[in-house]
């Protein structure tokens, strides 16, 4: 077929690859997520038909797989931003151009990465490929973070990954259901509500993580020193956080083993469509990992300016750091997968959409948030999961809302509208915020509570 590229040394390497990028698709649809499956809706299809006329094999199977990794998707028209961004780096432009650059950059190589690992899981099995699928599905996020963290902007670390969890559930989910309710307006929209459950009773779990460490604070009295209530908060957040990763673990055999058909559901519906054509790997093992790796240290280079740049930023275009972390960064890092989940639900499949919403959600509060503190732990740094009062309550509010909007499994536009209004309302929040050092604010809060007591001889505030 002239959209497979088969090479002979992958084939030697691998066995029976070519047989088993040829299975069936219904048994790679049980192996992919609903990120991936978000991402390929942004996909086009390849005319290889020119590329097999050039003669040597070498080059046809190199502008074979260029034609499909690059020009693969409809967000090619971005990958000229990489090349921008790293010119104007060297050439001294200034950073706030360096910084919307490396933004609009990341947008496609995001989606290719989750190309690239579906590809890899034609050969790797459906088990082991939604695995992969899931582990990288919000690899962007944790780069950021991780590098981030390198140069002790823990500020920034809690702000994006804040920003993505608030993204996915109020901006991802409320403009899929409304685009979705305004699209099927003659029909209800119904999805099953098991997946949904098992995604609110872990972030749940996840809030209660970020509430206790906050609560601290309020519960020393004041003779407390500030050096204890750090200690305190930094020992009780690493346990947490090991807490939350085995928890993550329990999730991922939940749902590609133990329960695998409470996610498949959408997929086994699409197997007797007769439009779905039967799915098989353009690009090889090898190659398909090669160009992994390669998208992965472009997305690490442009993580770092956008992590160099943020302040910069922050005050050419008078907006601040927690604005463009918790708001603009996640709108552009994630824009090909919110993009995929708004066509789906146009199409009335909103078990797609919400897999994509609530599983990138909990994916970034129970995995990416506790492998950031792991990691700090294992760096040096000091970094806990007291997000701030503010930052802490909008994901409380954030979780419960959502969770009242998806109680009865079914959707309608007004559903989405509210989803997408409170987002809107928390966007404000932070728009107006000019506090240059917002996770020094529930300390503030904290000695103003002091204050009081002390003004009042303990009165009731007083044990």
């Amino acid at each position: 077929m002239a959209g497979i590229v088969t090479e002979p040394w992958s084939v030697a390497e691998n066995g029976n690859a070519s047989m088993t990028a040829k299975g069936s698709s219904r048994e790679l649809r049980l192996g992919r997520t609903a990120h991936s499956m978000s991402s390929s809706s942004l996909r086009k299809k390849s005319d290889l038909r020119v590329i097999q006329k050039v003669p040597y094999k070498g080059l046809k199977d190199f502008l074979s797989n260029l034609q499909e990794v690059i020009l693969g998707t409809k967000l090619a028209i971005l990958f000229p931003a990489i090349p921008a961004a790293i010119i104007c780096t060297y050439c001294g432009v200034s950073q706030p151009w360096i910084f919307g650059l490396s933004l609009l950059g990341l947008t496609p190589l995001a989606e290719r990465v989750s190309f690239l690992t579906e590809q890899l899981a034609f050969y790797t099995g459906p088990t082991l490929g939604g695995l992969l699928n899931a582990t990288c599905g919000n690899a962007t996020e944790l780069i950021i973070a991780i590098l981030a963290l390198t140069n002790n902007k823990v500020a920034v670390v809690k702000y994006s990954l804040l920003g993505s969890i608030l993204s996915n559930l109020l901006l991802v989910l409320g403009t899929s259901l409304f685009c979705g309710g305004i699209a099927n307006i003659r029909r209800e929209q119904r999805f099953d509500r098991k997946q949904a459950d098992v995604n609110f009773f872990l972030l749940l779990m996840g809030f209660l993580c970020h509430l206790l460490p906050l609560l601290v604070e309020y519960l020393a009295n004041g003779k407390t020193s500030a050096a204890v209530l750090s200690d305190m908060q930094l020992s009780i957040s690493r346990g947490f956080s090991i807490v939350m990763l085995i928890s993550y673990i329990a999730y991922l055999v939940f749902q590609l083993w133990t329960h695998r058909q409470l996610f498949d559901a959408q997929d086994q519906e699409d197997e007797y469509d007769d439009d779905v054509e039967e799915e098989t790997a353009v690009i090889s093992f090898w190659s398909g990992f090669v160009w992994l790796v390669g998208m992965t240290l472009f997305i690490a280079l442009l993580s770092e300016y956008v992590v160099a740049t943020i302040e910069e930023a922050s005050d050419k275009w008078n907006l601040s750091v927690s604005f463009i972390s918790i708001i603009l960064l996640p709108i552009v890092g994630n824009a090909a997968e919110h993009a995929g989940a708004v066509i789906f639900a146009f199409k009335n499949k909103l078990d797609i959409s919400l897999g994509v919403a609530l599983g990138s959600a909990t994916q970034i509060g129970l995995f990416v948030v506790p492998l950031t503190i792991v990691v700090a732990w294992i760096l040096g740094i000091n970094m806990d999961l007291n997000f701030g009062l503010l930052e802490t309550g909008c994901l409380a509010v954030s979780i419960i809302i959502t969770a009242f909007t998806l109680q009865d499994g079914s959707s309608h536009y007004m559903k989405g509208l509210v989803l997408l209004l409170c987002y809107f309302i928390i966007a404000i929040c932070f728009f107006v915020d000019k506090l240059p050092q917002k996770q020094n604010a529930i300390h503030l809060g904290h000695q103003a509570m002091n204050n009081v007591v002390t003004a009042t001889g303990g009165g009731v505030f007083s044990s």
